[in-house]
């Protein structure tokens, strides 16, 4: 057996008792830096640090506070919350008491927000600040299973009995510790592996979401096979911004817990760049979208610095393509990243003018950046692994506790999701769907056996819905949703997000593209543009402090974006090729139900909201 069989093997049944034991091995080892506003409230913040012994010590006041409110094993308690520090000290605290943590976006509209609480019968919620309070509410008449609502930030908020913050019940918990110094190590000491850990509700694209049942033992494995792959070290500091809410990024606080490296937590999206050379990660997760904007801010820089530092921009970013592409197949073939003499010279020139700028924009340190959730396009990929931003693209589902896949450190390829983590098997259906088989796999969805029935198969193996290939060696390509693959009028199959991700990687101003053509004779597109990329150029253009919807209905945007368009389509076959496009009078966001809180692209809602710009499109063609 390997030693990372026998890791895994040997797991404990809980991410709460891989706590205790992090806890115990080193307690005045770093943990967590957050971010505090700056004490003039001026200025850059403050970043202060928590060690393991002290982010144990508000954990247990948590979980004694939640269990001084009743709260027994296995009963769900809600989290409503942006990515900070409290969000992982209270999700660990309610994994202690034994109970499990139903995640809710801070996004979510107070409708949503009260079916989730009540399918998943959660007894307190834990809110952010008075604006999630106010959610439960309004909505407490149908929460009739709601007894406490705890509140972290208590600025405009007025306690009741209900209602308590979540200083006031560290410190009940505390009390209670003083008691029962052992509570919550009884409490951790009897959760079993098959013992409800997390309910996730899936932001499905149409009805209501499904909650994910993740018992203790998926967090457990995914703890172990993280830290069995190797690429992750005690040294690390991890930057972790996503959404912890949902399943990518709560992934990742499991993985640290049992590797025992720094995480820094902010989930504030704006202070990214701001924080990158303050944090200097060495490792970081993102998805796509954050890449594209990095990518397209760049290049809409370059292009606002005159045509001679575009030219050197375009003429680098060639060469890194080139670079990644050659390197990465010298690596495949002879385990040697080597590239020509030529190639090398060029690359030297071209990181000296652009590639080690932006390798200073992410903090000067980072490794490798994982990403996930959606496809990222492989020019883009390439892009970032000639200049030395090594991203690993990584795959998995909520279903799959996230990470089921990932590429392997110095041995990645672009344009593939890399291999299955130890211990997780993998088969491709006939008609190409990937199928998973694992610890890492649900248990299945709350109160829906008939939907888990769907999905999961009896003897373990789960339907991903997606359509991929596995190469001789083991590496996955995901090619496309299975439920998104488009068939034209003309019998032609069409994967849309290939083509979507090769126009974002040819167009800087891109934000999001739907590709649309299902049951018709051609395929259209609908365009939404980056505000701050397209208000750049648009000052150069004769349209300098003009609102964005009149920038992008402007003929002279129109003609630019078309010439983006007739590049995107002079490398696809004659039937994936843009006839016709429109863009849209503003950026898709979650707030409308365009997308997730993940960024993922909600197709159905998309296409409903503006049928008639896609109508109008087919208006007079001849559908087949």
């Amino acid at each position: 057996m390997s030693d990372a069989q026998t890791l895994i093997e040997n797991r404990p049944p809980s991410v709460a008792g891989l706590f205790l034991e992090r806890v115990t091995a080193t307690p005045d080892a770093e943990a967590y830096r957050y971010p505090v506003p700056s004490s003039a409230g001026q200025g850059p913040d403050d970043w202060k640090s928590l060690n393991w012994a002290q982010a144990a010590e508000r954990v247990y006041a948590i979980a004694a506070g939640l269990i001084e409110l009743g709260v027994r094993p296995e009963q769900r308690v809600a989290l409503a919350a942006g990515t900070r520090i409290e969000w992982i000290l209270a999700d660990l605290g309610i994994m202690c008491a034994g109970a499990a943590t139903t995640t809710v976006y801070p996004q979510t509209n107070a409708d949503e927000s009260a079916y989730i609480l009540s399918d998943s019968e959660s007894r307190v919620l834990i809110a952010e600040n008075a604006e999630q309070l106010a959610k439960a509410k309004e909505k407490r008449a149908e929460l009739p299973e709601l007894t406490h609502v705890v509140v972290i930030d208590a600025a405009g908020v007025e306690t009741a009995d209900w209602i308590l913050t979540l200083d006031e019940l560290e410190k009940r918990g505390a009390a209670r510790l003083e008691k029962d110094p052992d509570l919550v190590k009884e409490r951790v000491g009897a959760i079993t592996k098959d013992q409800l850990a997390t309910l996730i509700y899936t932001s499905g694209t149409t009805g209501r979401p499904k909650g994910v049942r993740l018992p203790h033992d998926n967090w457990s494995y995914m703890a172990k096979a993280i830290a069995a792959t190797g690429l992750v070290s005690t040294e690390d500091v991890q930057y972790l911004w996503l959404p912890l809410a949902h399943v990518f990024g709560k992934v990742l606080t499991s993985g640290q817990i049992e590797v025992g490296h720094v995480t820094a937590v902010d989930g504030r999206v704006d202070k990214i760049i701001e924080n990158l050379p303050v944090v200097q990660p060495t490792y970081m997760a993102a998805v796509p979208r954050i890449f594209e904007k990095v990518y397209n801010g760049v290049a809409a820089k370059a292009r606002a610095g005159g045509g001679a530092k575009y030219k050197i921009f375009q003429w680098a970013a060639e060469v890194a393509r080139e670079y990644a592409k050659v390197s990465q197949d010298n690596f495949r073939r002879t385990g040697t990243a080597s590239v020509p003499f030529g190639l090398g010279a060029k690359h030297k020139v071209a990181d000296a003018l652009v590639f080690a700028k932006i390798r200073e924009a992410f903090g000067g340190n980072l490794r490798a950046c994982v990403s996930g959730s959606a496809a990222l396009a492989p020019e883009i990929g390439y892009f970032f692994s000639g200049a030395g931003i090594h991203i690993l693209e990584g795959y998995g589902l909520t279903e799959s506790s996230a990470a089921s896949f990932v590429n392997p450190g110095e041995a990645y390829r672009t344009g593939t999701v890399g291999k299955p983590l130890p211990g997780t098997e993998v088969r491709i259906a006939d008609d190409g769907e990937i199928l998973l088989r694992g610890p890492g796999v649900m248990e299945g969805y709350h109160n829906l056996p008939e939907k888990t029935a769907e999905v999961l198969e009896p003897d373990g193996w789960f339907h991903t819905g997606d359509i991929g290939e596995l190469s001789p060696d083991g590496y996955l390509r995901i090619t496309d949703r299975k439920k998104d693959l488009i068939k034209t009028s003309g019998g032609k199959y069409i994967a849309p997000a290939e083509v979507e991700g090769q126009f974002k990687a040819v167009c800087p101003y891109v934000s999001n593209i739907l590709v649309h053509g299902a049951d018709r004779n051609f395929c259209t597109a609908l365009i939404a543009l980056d505000e701050v990329a397209i208000t750049d150029w648009a000052k150069d253009n004769g349209l300098e402090g003009k609102p964005y919807a009149e920038i992008v209905a402007s003929p002279v945007t129109v003609e630019m974006v078309d010439g983006y368009v007739k590049q995107l389509n002079e490398g696809l076959q004659r039937w994936q090729t843009i006839k016709k496009f429109r863009l849209l009078p503003r950026d898709l966001d979650v707030e409308h139900g365009e997308i997730t809180p993940s960024l993922k692209l909600k197709r159905p809602v998309v296409e409903r909201e503006y049928k008639h710009l896609i109508e109008e499109m087919y208006d007079g063609s001849r559908e087949a």
